[in-house]
């Protein structure tokens, strides 16, 4: 199986197709095969690579709860591309994996030629943060006590922002309760305390916001509530960015409208490689 070294942990990865790459980072309810759509319609024109994170097998998952955090998802999203001898890629991310996309891109905007940042932003309004944080640790206490066995992947799969799933594509839903239920519940408790626990506000990150000048969609669902009022912030902020909202969509954006989906990112991609996508484009 092939694996990427990084500090404390082997990540495990896929790819397909010839071209100019696209990294996928995944959300903490999945792992690298969420982006199965994604993989199979981009490998056509691009070469793509899926990693599971950290805390995710085929990944490792350390025991040790100081590998886990904000700056090793950004950490292990470099050590990927590095690995592969990957200069410059498009970097896309859903939720968790949206955060570090943008982190991704404030710390090494020199290896990004696009981000779509999805459905990135639980937690970050001030007013959210406290209860956020709160209900993180209790969560990933339940899971490296209990794993997803039962209640825990019944109660994420029919939450308010994941039930448009389940009634759009119920085979869908069930593939991706499914694979919850594979994960780790160490890996992902750990992730839950602290990466999503202890992760910064998106808020605290405006001064280096307005400076990024890489290429960025926006993408939300407009029923993924608690990602809205960060998602319209950023438009505010990013001095090189689109919004795109998908309407009756909650959190899973991929997964929920695989075609909208690819179909905005692939205009977004052709924009920015015609050196089309700033609006200071003379022509």
């Amino acid at each position: 199986m092939p694996y990427a070294p990084a500090e404390g942990a082997r990540l495990w990865y896929e790819e397909a197709g010839t071209g100019h790459p696209i990294l996928f980072i995944h959300e903490f309810g999945a792992d690298h095969r969420e982006w199965e759509d994604q993989m199979r319609f981009f490998s056509r024109e691009y070469r793509c690579i899926a990693y599971s994170a950290r805390g995710y097998p085929p990944s490792d998952v350390p025991t040790d709860p100081k590998l886990y955090g904000q700056d090793y998802a950004v950490a292990d999203a470099v050590a990927v591309l590095r690995h592969l001898g990957i200069p410059k890629a498009h970097i896309v991310g859903l939720s968790m994996g949206g955060f570090a996309t943008l982190l991704f891109g404030i710390r090494h905007p020199e290896m990004a030629t696009a981000l779509v940042p999805a459905g990135a932003g639980s937690g970050s309004p001030r007013q959210e943060q406290a209860g956020f944080r709160a209900n993180c640790t209790t969560l990933g206490n339940r899971l490296i006590a209990q794993g997803w066995a039962g209640e825990l992947a019944e109660e994420t799969g029919n939450s308010p922002t994941r039930i448009q799933l389940k009634k759009k594509d119920p085979r869908g839903w069930t593939a991706y309760m499914a694979r919850l239920s594979e994960h780790s519940g160490l890996g992902t408790g750990l992730t839950m305390k602290h990466f999503q626990g202890e992760r910064q506000s998106i808020f605290d990150w405006e001064a280096d916001l307005r400076r990024m000048q890489v290429p960025t969609l926006l993408a939300v669902g407009d029923e993924d509530w608690p990602c809205i009022e960060t998602n319209i912030w950023l438009k505010t902020v990013l001095p090189n960015c689109g919004l795109w909202m998908q309407p009756r969509t909650g959190h899973a954006i991929n997964l929920e409208e695989p075609a909208a989906f690819n179909r905005a990112v692939a205009e977004f991609f052709s924009t920015v490689e015609r050196g089309r996508w700033s609006l200071d484009a003379q022509g």
